[in-house]
């Protein structure tokens, strides 16, 4: 299974380097940010499983920070914890109003800090919050997100993305080859989001397909250009027969011989 994904927005070069190394020594796939802005943008380019974030930053705070990337649809389920040198109840009490999901105090114990990512990403996950796979937001949060946007909005368009032909590579590869694809759809949705979408924009996991509420004047289009970037980037998945045939071959030379195409992500409807 995919890396689990940390944003650290920390200006300070000594404690940021140190915590990248350690976290990618454990197998996470690690992002930095050295400004509040950045990691805004990295929370929304990269949508990792947990954001670190520092307090002290140079241009934004961390506070403007947690309030922006809670204001975003696409960012705003991800769990926060905060780093600071202040332990003033204030400071903490402010960080949690904010929708800090937990917070620490430097200097810190950072195999203590470790426990409490695993346990913010666990906790996110168990209790159907986010999806495991993608760490997208799922369950109840998605049908919340759609409640919402109905009240605040009419002009958004809905669409159930799903993964043609899933089942049948899910069969012939295993779950754990299935469990990549479906992470890498999901960042190609999110990617495709940040590029041409609006901060209003949302997508979320329901069992095997993708919940996408956006407000792009075309969305034909820009489910079009998701569909034509996941095309592109699934091929690295599949074997090289599987690739030059253009599908998988089931059964081959048998009255049960079966054929289907390499995946594509599209609309639940539409035709394959």
């Amino acid at each position: 299974m995919a890396n689990k994904r940390l944003l650290i927005i920390e200006d300070d070069y000594d404690v940021a380097e140190m915590l990248v190394m350690y976290f990618m020594s454990h197998q996470y796939e690690v992002h930095h940010a050295d400004s509040g802005e950045l990691g805004v943008e990295l929370a929304r380019m990269k949508f990792p499983q947990l954001i670190l974030l520092d307090v002290m930053m140079p241009d934004i705070d961390g506070y403007e920070t947690c309030l922006r990337i809670r204001n975003m649809a696409l960012t705003k389920y991800i769990p926060i914890i905060f780093l600071t040198q202040r332990d003033e109840r204030a400071n903490k009490v402010k960080g949690l109003e904010l929708g800090a999901d937990d917070y620490v105090t430097k200097p810190f114990d950072i195999d203590e800090l470790r426990l409490r990512v695993q346990a913010a990403i666990r906790r996110a996950t168990r209790e159907s919050l986010h999806e495991p796979r993608t760490g997208l937001p799922t369950g109840p949060l998605v049908q919340e997100e759609i409640i919402r946007h109905q009240m605040l909005d009419k002009s958004f368009h809905l669409v159930n993305l799903g993964l043609n032909n899933f089942s049948a590579y899910s069969d012939v590869y295993g779950f754990v080859a299935a469990n990549e694809v479906f992470g890498f759809a999901a960042h190609t949705i999110q990617q495709t989001l940040a590029q041409q979408g609006s901060a209003n924009d949302f997508v979320g996991v329901v069992d095997d397909h993708f919940v996408l509420i956006t407000y792009a004047s075309d969305p034909d289009k820009l489910i079009d250009t998701i569909n034509e970037q996941f095309i592109e980037g699934v091929k690295p998945f599949y074997s090289f027969a599987d690739i030059e045939r253009g599908g998988l071959l089931l059964n081959a030379d048998t009255s049960e011989e079966q054929f289907y195409t390499l995946m594509t992500l599209a609309p639940l409807d539409a035709p394959v």
